[in-house]
């Protein structure tokens, strides 16, 4: 059970960078080229984030894709394009991770269906 956990956590992870590649491949590319990779790396993402929900809840999967493509968005913009990244987006950054380990941690109650 927990290999399956931390499978799905790395599933989650990898449809976060892909959303982020995404938007790195929408900026960096020529046209042609950059809507070619904008859709192979949304098909990646979603195969993973559905990869992701069958091991984790949807929450759990939810929020680490999101921190994760909030993580290296943040940082392939500050490496790739030199844009700033204040003091703020680190605090909210630390407060996302903080948030994403106190889910992760948790554990969700599956509801049983009554007919």
């Amino acid at each position: 059970m927990e290999i399956e956990r931390k499978a799905g956590y790395a599933w989650a992870v990898a449809a976060g960078v892909n959303a982020a590649a995404t938007a790195v491949a929408a900026k960096f590319f020529a046209s042609q080229l950059k809507y070619a990779l904008v859709i192979f790396f949304n098909v990646l993402m979603w195969g993973c984030s559905v990869n992701s929900m069958k091991s984790l809840s949807s929450l759990q999967a939810t929020v680490t894709n999101f921190a994760t493509n909030f993580l290296s968005s943040g940082l392939a913009g500050f490496f790739l394009f030199k844009e700033a990244l204040p003091v703020k987006w680190f605090v909210g950054a630390s407060l996302i991770v903080a948030g994403v380990i106190v889910l992760s941690k948790s554990s969700i109650e599956k509801k049983t269906h009554t007919t």
